[in-house]
């Protein structure tokens, strides 16, 4: 898609503005504001009475609307084929996870169906849970791989990932995730299929050009911290930025282990100690936070939101979109839950899904923030409060969403 219109001027006015500029204190909330765009690019995000004089421009009249930056969901799994329904059906009638697993179903199933699917129906399947996350206001995305489990289907996902963005007006980050799972072919050989992935896969996806960042999954279901240590060790050789799934079902230390790489960001974190916590402070490490898997999993235990408030960690909020444990597309939903869950205030939403998002995708010079020089990436909503984008279930306020100045 084209990044703005070439010479191009527009002024959204008469609007209230949740700039989230770190500068500015709570939303950096402006009540009579006024944001302009040229090339795509905000030149101005102020008040209305500070308009600097601009020729030839098309203006909107938000007629006393919020806009806020276009929101970015950090974490999905966004590029997978078919579904996990019936397995939802067999655990809701009382299978054990270990019960589906052995009839192929798991991530099994998952992968099974990504392998048999082409690269344009990949696209074709992702492109209605995209849309649903657009039409909420989203203007950047993140993808993981991680069901395919071969260079051919890791790279066949990552480019499925890709081609979202010449087909939809949205950014696409893209993660290599090939430390995921072990697949069925490894005959429960963990170190090898980790050998594989780091010395032969993660060579060949950043020669391709294919990811943005490499993640991976710690925990006893998965990898061991020293497994993946043997991918971040080739990501950073390699000069590639990593994330960590991290601490969902058990403490391996895996925020810490995120933070001794400088990870971009560790997600889930249901389990995280206070001193892994206060590593993430100190690397800069951001929290990515995921109701939807600890809500549709049932899991009990929550992410320690008071250490992270105490030692200052960053906190993203993203869908966790995946087939297994959280079909979720919503990151209107996220946020209310992320509030009724976890008690996380109003502020600390909005900043999840908008400023802090950004860093961790280390995006935070390009957007997340209503600043000069971001793109104009906005979200124009039909509300009195920014409360209402938490408070509201099933409702999508949005009356405008705006990217890169279109």
């Amino acid at each position: 898609m084209a990044e703005g219109i070439l010479g191009k001027t527009t002024i959204w006015r008469n609007a209230r503005l949740a700039t989230l500029d770190p500068a500015r204190e709570g939303l950096g909330e402006i009540d009579h504001g006024a944001v302009i765009a040229r090339d795509g690019k905000i030149l101005f995000a102020g008040a209305e009475a500070d308009l600097p004089a601009t020729a030839a421009a098309d203006t909107i009249d938000c007629e006393g609307r919020w806009i806020t930056p276009g929101l970015i969901d950090c974490h999905t799994h966004l590029v997978h084929a078919g579904n996990r329904a019936h397995e939802f059906e067999l655990r809701l009638n009382g299978a054990t996870y270990e019960e589906v697993a052995r009839a192929g179903g798991g991530i099994v199933s998952s992968v099974r169906s990504l392998r048999a699917a082409s690269e344009a129906d990949l696209v074709s399947q992702t492109l209605p849970r995209l849309d649903a996350l657009m039409a909420e206001g989203v203007t950047t995305v993140e993808v993981k791989s991680g069901y395919g489990l071969d260079l051919e289907n890791e790279a066949k996902s990552l480019k499925a990932a890709r081609a979202l963005a010449g087909v939809r007006p949205v950014s696409v980050r893209t993660t290599f995730l090939g430390a995921h799972a072990l697949p069925p072919e490894a005959n429960g050989d963990k170190d090898g299929y980790i050998a594989k992935v780091a010395d032969e896969m993660l060579p060949a996806i950043h020669a391709a050009g294919l990811a943005d960042a490499v993640d991976g999954f710690c925990e006893g279901i998965a990898f061991s911290p020293d497994q993946i240590a043997r991918v971040f060790d080739r990501a950073r050789a390699l000069g590639m930025p990593v994330k960590l799934h991290a601490d969902q079902l058990s403490d391996l230390d895996g925020a810490a282990l995120a933070a001794r790489y400088g990870a971009l960001s560790a997600d889930h974190l249901e389990y995280t100690s206070d001193a892994g916590a206060a590593a993430m402070a100190n690397a800069g490490t951001v929290a990515v936070i995921l109701p939807g898997a600890y809500y549709f999993i049932r899991e009990t235990k929550k992410p320690p939101i008071e250490s992270f408030r105490r030692h200052g960690v960053a906190m993203a909020i993203a869908t966790d979109n995946n087939p297994g444990t959280s079909p979720l597309t919503s990151l209107l939903l996220t946020m209310n839950m992320s509030a009724t869950l976890f008690h996380m205030t109003v502020e600390e939403c909005i900043a999840g899904v908008t400023r802090n998002a950004a860093r961790a995708l280390s995006l935070q010079t390009e957007t997340g923030t209503l600043e000069p020089g971001k793109w104009a990436d906005l979200a124009i909503w039909d509300i009195e409060r920014p409360a209402e984008l938490v408070y509201r279930m099933g409702f999508n306020p949005l009356w405008k969403r705006v990217w890169h100045g279109q």
